[in-house]
């Protein structure tokens, strides 16, 4: 996701990249929640989809799980946390 971030009088984008771990939609008010590990502790970030400050939002990989909401990768950390790679 790259989220437009306003410093003063300047702005620039700032690159939040993770494993997507909720969606919700709600027309204009859909929203999706980002998961990172940053510096060794999980950072969360809900971002509105249709926002002027999110610039774009690209998809690296997709993976095959079989829940809705990953709320369960919260508890987790290391490689229990990690995500199968979904196959074509």
């Amino acid at each position: 996701v790259q989220v437009k971030v306003k410093e003063g009088t300047r702005e620039r984008l700032q690159a939040f990249e993770g494993v997507v771990i909720g969606k919700r939609n709600r027309g204009l008010n859909s929203a999706f929640t980002v998961r990172k590990i940053s510096h060794g502790v999980g950072v969360e970030r809900t971002f509105q989809t249709y926002s002027p400050l999110v610039d774009s939002i690209e998809v690296k990989r997709r993976g095959d799980v079989r829940q809705a909401k990953l709320y369960y990768l919260r508890e987790r950390s290391g490689k229990s946390a990690r995500i199968k790679e979904k196959l074509a």
